[in-house]
């Protein structure tokens, strides 16, 4: 019983990191700690949330709303796996996003309104981490101490999602899009500080609202977390990111719309049992020079499997 609670720990410290941090597909506003931390591997993962957001649209940054609210429930679910590459940790995992959407905004100083639902544009992920987090087996992991890891990831979001050309608030954004990231973590003790960056590359939306074509330059981002593991496999975070850029062209003409964005959030993540853990996580725009300005709040069911996972002891009556 000693070895499994030990184990169970160990992974909910370790691996129980926050993979999505919202329901919906926010690219370049994402507030993920502990997505570059070693973990076992060969452990599967099954994740199920939900989500209310409220404020301007997410779901595609370039949309050029003012005034927007827009209110948002949603759901998402998503399957992940610890992998081995060449010797090194990481994770592959899938999102798949499903929402309710309503609201309204201005658009060229017109009121717009929009109720709709359906599916999110599905994200595809690959991580690996080359410095500091080897690819261990579970039982090998108990000797396993973090001190400095640094790693990399490739997010492809594939245009999957509810889409209307003759309407300007959609679920999906019709276009793809691939997000390269750099991350590093460092444990101190009870604190893991952790700083990541990377920049969101779109493709043309070719039947953008009413036929146009329209473009979008990338958005560069940074992340900032301050995690504290608490006893029993409970850990917060503090965080905090900043992106910019992203300006659009739409039938060639380059708008005003340049984006410098800063939000700032909270994650709780604690154990209900075993296998499954559940995290809290809120996050709010700070300062918001261009559009996507809004609030978030959310709750994520984590369950995880594997083949050297312990099993729960059965209770015997006699």
């Amino acid at each position: 019983m000693h070895k499994q609670i030990f184990y169970a720990r160990l992974i909910l410290s370790f691996f129980a990191f926050a993979l999505l941090s919202g329901i919906s597909n926010v690219r370049a506003q994402d507030l993920e700690p502990r997505a570059y931390t070693n973990v076992p591997v060969g452990l599967n993962f099954a994740l199920a949330g939900y989500a209310y957001m409220t404020g301007g649209v997410i779901f595609d940054p370039s949309v050029p709303l003012d005034n927007a609210h827009i209110n948002t429930h949603g759901t998402l679910f998503a399957y992940a796996r610890s992998i081995k590459v060449g010797g090194m940790s990481g994770k592959v995992d899938v999102l798949i996003p499903y929402a309710w959407l309503s609201g309204t905004a201005e658009f060229d100083g017109q009121v717009v309104s929009r109720t709709v639902n359906g599916f999110g544009d599905a994200r595809l992920r690959m991580s690996v981490n080359f410095i500091g987090a080897p690819a261990l087996s579970l039982a090998d992991f108990r000797n396993y101490k973090q001190n400095f890891v640094v790693g990399a990831s490739m997010q492809v979001y594939l245009p999957t999602g509810q889409y209307d050309p003759l309407r300007l608030v959609n679920i999906g954004t019709n276009r793809f899009s691939f997000k390269p990231e750099l991350g590093m973590s460092k444990k101190l003790g009870p604190l893991q500080l952790e700083l990541t960056g990377g920049v969101a590359f779109y493709t043309v939306n070719n039947d953008f609202y009413q036929g146009k074509t329209r473009k979008q330059a990338p958005i560069g981002s940074i992340q900032a977390h301050v995690n504290f593991n608490f006893k029993k496999g409970i850990w917060a975070a503090l965080d905090w990111t900043y992106y910019w850029g992203g300006h659009t062209t739409t039938d060639g003409v380059e708008k005003d719309d340049l984006q410098k964005n800063t939000r700032l959030g909270f994650n709780l993540n604690f154990p209900v049992s075993l296998r499954h853990s559940i995290r809290l996580y809120y996050s709010t725009g700070v300062w918001t020079r261009t559009g996507t300005d809004f609030d978030l709040a959310g709750t994520v069911w984590q369950y995880r499997w594997g083949k050297e996972f312990p099993k729960a002891k059965k209770s015997v009556t006699k």
